[in-house]
């Protein structure tokens, strides 16, 4: 998990470079006249984004850690995140260079000296809609290849913002990126409020590279993630697919399925996770979420393992598994009660919530407008 953490502020940092190739193209007078949107992106609670561990118990056969899974959860949400700010950087660092038109220019990158061409038009259509305007960010050498160069394409409006961003690492900064090849995001975001919420984001990723069993078994190929704020409420929900993934039997290859809800202010969340295998093909919340619940599934498969196991045993390991999880800023605090009535009213959300069929995760593959 740490490697996908690290991927973001690589990509990141190889941005910031690749634009500052940019630099002998700007035009003094310029920089408020930028036609692109100053936002793309929401901070999450880190309540549901942490990176703590947790106190466990003191009896004999000791509860499992309450954060093993949701720890997980919360890299998951935390690369999420990432890839809208990325993308709000991309917009920052942009706007220095003039960007107020459409245009064209071409410039050698200084990350990894290769010629990059930028393109700006207005009016593209687009997944069923004209949008204002349109930006490309092409690696010129590699512009007959399938992908057809592509490192960024955004296309958005301005009043109220609303945007499409798509990415490929591997065409911004071969020396940085060339062992994620087909890495690809995608982050969607509107001030709109068309799903109901002031601003919401929705962001996915594919082709992302999975680690060796034996270093990582629990590296994700796949995510998609959405997040809708309103005031100081953040609901989080989606999957990620993780084809190594495994637990207490032979059962390979898991998605996390979740829900969550935090609040900004008080910096506290609760979530709920389900484990469903990589394939089901299932859009249900009650079967994702409460059928294939942590504690189903950990029941399911210790059972399968030692038949003869006492329920007393069982109850103890796996009394924090209980959902849905209730956190604070410090990380996870407890399962199945809540901490008290600012916890009561996030947990009222979830049940609104519903993540993605997982099938559709697994077979998640993003790609660029030709």
């Amino acid at each position: 998990m740490k490697n996908k953490v690290f991927l973001f502020i690589s990509l990141a940092v190889a941005i910031a470079v690749f634009f500052t190739g940019c630099e002998e193209f700007t035009r003094p007078g310029q920089e408020e006249e930028s036609i692109l949107p100053e936002e793309f992106s929401i901070d999450i609670p880190e309540a549901i984004s942490f990176e703590n561990t947790v106190k466990t118990g003191t009896k004999s056969v000791e509860p499992i850690n309450g954060n093993l899974i949701y720890l997980h959860l919360a890299h998951f949400i935390r690369i999420g995140e990432g890839g809208g700010e990325i993308v709000e950087g991309i917009i920052k660092g942009i706007v220095r260079y003039g960007i107020n038109k459409p245009m064209s220019l071409s410039y050698t990158s200084d990350d990894d000296g290769r010629v990059k061409n930028l393109v700006v038009m207005e009016n593209p259509y687009f997944e069923g809609e004209t949008w204002e305007f349109q930006l490309n960010i092409t690696d010129a050498e590699s512009e007959n290849n399938e992908d057809g160069g592509l490192a960024l394409q955004i296309f958005w409006n301005r009043r109220p913002i609303r945007g499409v961003a798509i990415l490929k690492p591997y065409n911004i900064d071969r020396s940085k990126d060339e062992n994620i090849p087909d890495a690809v995001f995608r982050i969607e975001y509107s001030q709109a409020g068309e799903k109901g919420y002031d601003a919401h984001m929705l962001v996915a990723a594919s082709g992302l590279p999975v680690a060796d069993p034996l270093d990582n078994m629990y590296s994700t190929d796949a995510l998609k993630m959405f997040v809708g704020k309103s005031g100081n409420e953040v609901d989080v929900y989606g999957n990620s697919n993780h084809p190594n993934a495994k637990f207490f039997n032979a059962d390979v290859g898991f998605n996390w399925a979740f829900v969550a809800s935090g609040n900004a202010a008080l910096d506290i969340g609760v979530a709920e996770v389900g484990l469903p295998g990589s394939y089901l093909d299932e859009p249900s919340r009650s079967v994702l979420l409460e059928d294939y619940s942590i504690k189903n599934v950990f029941t399911q498969q210790i059972y399968e393992l030692w038949p003869n196991i006492s329920q007393e045993s069982i109850d103890i390991f796996l009394y924090n598994t209980e959902a849905p999880g209730f956190f604070d800023n410090k990380g996870f605090i407890q399962g199945g009660t809540s901490p008290g009535e600012d916890h009561d009213a996030l947990a009222t959300r979830l049940p609104f919530l519903s993540p993605y069929n997982p099938k559709e995760i697994a077979e998640l593959d993003i790609t660029f407008m030709n």
